[in-house]
């Protein structure tokens, strides 16, 4: 077994009233049905205007001009995002029970910066430039700066405050870092801005199938956590009394988190607030418990995401405002509305 599961007993995996149950079932279904349909804009709509009549051409009969757009870009666009909502939604309700901090993301573990200062050190000093060579040094430093961020949090010993203060510092370092050398050079500066940004535009079938493998274990890994994670968010006295594993759920969680918010961070540049905000909302109408928040951020976030992605194509036709850039526009109020919400709240 990976992962150890505490007891029906625990107060947060108790059985919810049926007809609670059926309505977080209903949701979740509607939720999936919602996710179809943005894919559908995603696939429909771009910056070069179609009909739907030619989009279908595009998809199942023609090999022309129509099939390169909808099948070589847009759809190859859509399932980039769809997979990487997922993951980033799916990774911030991880760490946010992994912390037991509603306002965690996979930035506060550093994960984002080892990206990306590992991809400004393979331009400035490795000659990469190919966005193939990216995902691997991005991969690589988001998985170092992981493992690095649990052994100063204490690795068997970690605890959230640890965890969240190891990765901030570092963090720190690492943006400093990157600042400094794309000052230096102005080479990598040009060509690190458009990747700092976070984009699909470059969304192709090669980066899915190299990310691919990563994305599906972190999933699988992370959704088979959702039990004991329960456990460990009520205190670690009461879940080693409920028979959970706390160390080794919490090591098998972070590294789903890497898992996921790296390959994410590879493919398309580092997207905030997604994972902050898709669990928060999440959260507030199905509940503390995770075998229901986990299922919903995997299948809300790539709503979120492919509809920002659908939304900077639309703004500025026929140019494009990148995918990151929207996010983060919707997501500083929202973030603002959270923190004086939780605020209200505390007093």
């Amino acid at each position: 077994m990976l992962v150890d599961s505490p007891p029906e007993q625990c107060a947060e995996t108790a059985p919810a009233p049926p007809t609670r149950r059926v309505a977080r079932a209903l949701g979740l279904l509607l939720s999936v049905v919602l996710l179809l349909l943005v894919a559908v804009a995603s696939i429909a709509i771009g910056a070069k205007a179609l009909s739907l009549d030619q989009v279908w051409h595009g998809l199942f009969q023609d090999t022309g001009t129509y099939s390169d757009v909808v099948v070589n870009e847009r759809l190859s666009r859509t399932v980039l995002g769809l997979l990487v909502g997922s993951a980033l939604g799916l990774s911030g309700a991880v760490l946010q029970a992994l912390t037991r901090n509603p306002l965690a993301d996979p930035g506060l573990l550093g994960i984002n910066a080892g990206a990306s200062a590992a991809v400004v050190t393979a331009i400035t000093y490795l000659g990469v430039t190919s966005l193939t060579g990216y995902v691997w040094f991005a991969f690589l430093g988001a998985s170092a700066v992981g493992a690095l961020v649990w052994f100063l949090g204490g690795s068997r010993g970690a605890t959230p405050v640890r965890l969240a203060l190891a990765g901030t510092a570092i963090s720190a370092a690492l943006y400093g870092y990157l600042q400094a050398v794309m000052i230096m050079d102005g080479a990598a500066l040009n060509k690190m801005r458009f990747w700092t940004v976070g984009s699909l535009v470059s969304a192709d079938y090669s980066t899915i199938l190299q990310v691919l493998p990563f994305l599906a274990v972190g999933t699988v890994l992370a959704l088979a956590l959702a039990r004991p994670l329960n456990a460990v968010e009520m205190g670690d006295d009461t879940a080693r009394a409920l028979g959970a594993n706390v160390n080794r759920t919490r090591a098998l969680a972070m590294l789903a988190a890497v898992l996921l918010s790296g390959a994410a961070t590879a493919a398309c540049g580092p997207i905030v607030f997604v994972g902050l905000m898709v669990p928060h909302v999440v959260r507030s109408f199905t509940g503390p418990d995770l075998r229901w928040i986990l299922p919903y951020a995997t299948v809300l976030a790539p709503v979120l995401l492919l509809g920002a992605d659908v939304t900077g194509r639309v703004v500025a036709r026929p140019a494009e405002v990148q995918v990151g850039i929207i996010t983060a526009l919707i997501g500083g109020p929202v973030f603002i509305f959270l923190v004086r919400r939780r605020r209200t709240a505390q007093l």
